[in-house]
């Protein structure tokens, strides 16, 4: 039986591609895992729910810039360290895997330190500064684009393998969700969404949306607002306390079955997180991207801009997103279908729908 820790935390984008990882892996070979988290992040709640081992380790993110604070942070990585090789020694994997985040720092160099084969899944055209770091030690490199290979000090180490995806985003079927969504077959649906959080910008902007297209035939707009801004979306719409507002608006709070929505939906608008652009691009959906400007050396803008200069999606910066672009823009895609079609074909060129087996097999091949 292989033995096999894979270590990812602090968002869903880097929980999630780890256990869709782990399942590709044991589907090839009997396997025993161990996933290493924060202990009060996401993955300490998420992994124990999949079924799995989880181990934790306090670590803590540099700042990209010389502080005092770095100082701190490296004293409380040394421990971290230490309690890292612990975990290994306690449970002697074959292979390490790590797919993003600050957690993964201490086991990863540990594990290279060790001697132990190490893989590292970059999910950004722009790495993250713990797996640029990591890269120098560790053995291989997935990479969910292939032009983040030259940004790497030894891009021979690099394989282009796609982001790992849910299998449940391919195995939804478009008229099935659309009948559980009561939406008939010539109806047009936009899916907006802005993460399990929200977007502030993107919902702002929908509120101009959703008032001129308040009673728009044949059209449903199908808005993700997140927790956090629901009851600020609805209460300024003054929607019903279902989320309707008008016969084309659906107002969410939060969407459980996102694969269902994305296999339903004709258009989406949504920000350029690595894995979400991955689920878009595996179900051929065209897209307005909306990237974060905030995200670290503003990855989302690089994500987008592989899809808008592939023809596969439309890129507004955050700082541009008014409501008469998204009204502009869903228009003119609802009344040229040609143009959709032209998107879906870019886009297919995009997707790799078999990322997460092609990283488990790398994985075991590193196994001596």
């Amino acid at each position: 039986m292989k033995r096999v820790i894979l270590s990812g935390g602090g968002t869903g984008g880097h929980i999630y591609p780890a256990i869709t990882i782990a399942k590709e892996i044991a589907k090839l070979e009997e396997t025993e895992f161990l996933f290493v988290g924060t202990p009060n992040g996401m993955e300490s709640r998420i992994i124990p729910k999949e079924g799995y081992r989880f181990a934790s380790l306090p670590a803590s993110g540099l700042k990209r810039k010389l502080t005092l604070e770095n100082i701190s942070i490296l004293c409380h990585a040394a421990g971290s360290l230490f309690k890292a090789r612990r975990i290994l020694k306690d449970f002697a994997p074959d292979v390490v895997i790590g797919t993003g985040g600050y957690v993964c720092g201490p086991i990863l160099m540990a594990a290279a330190l060790s001697h132990i084969p190490t893989l590292i899944q970059e999910q950004n055209v722009i790495p993250g500064i713990t797996n640029k770091i990591l890269s120098r030690v560790v053995d291989k490199i997935a990479l969910g684009y292939e032009a983040a290979a030259s940004r790497f000090p030894h891009p021979e180490k690099c394989i282009y393998t796609g982001n790992p995806i849910r299998p449940d985003i391919m195995e939804a079927k478009r008229e099935t969700s659309r009948r559980a969504l009561g939406l008939s077959p010539d109806t047009f649906m936009v899916l907006v969404t802005g993460g399990s959080r929200g977007a502030r910008t993107i919902n702002t902007a929908m509120l101009d949306v959703h008032r001129h297209f308040k009673d728009a035939k044949n059209l449903c707009l199908y808005h993700v607002t997140g927790e956090l801004e629901y009851d600020k979306i609805t209460s300024a719409l003054g929607s019903d306390e279902d989320g309707h507002y008008g016969s084309a608006s659906r107002i969410i709070r939060y969407e459980y079955h996102m694969p269902n929505a994305l296999a339903a939906a004709d258009l989406i608008i949504c920000r350029a997180g690595a894995i979400s652009l991955a689920e878009v691009a595996a179900r051929e959906l065209p897209a307005i991207l909306i990237p974060y400007p905030y995200a670290a050396e503003d990855h989302q803008t690089y994500n987008a801009r592989v899809f808008s200069e592939a023809g596969a999606a439309k890129m507004i910066l955050d700082k541009d997103v008014t409501g008469a672009r998204f009204i502009e823009n869903i228009t003119a895609l609802r009344e040229h279908p040609e143009d959709l079609q032209t998107m879906e074909k870019s886009i297919g060129t995009l997707k790799k729908v078999h990322a997460g087996e092609d990283i488990a097999r790398l994985a075991l091949s590193l196994i001596k």
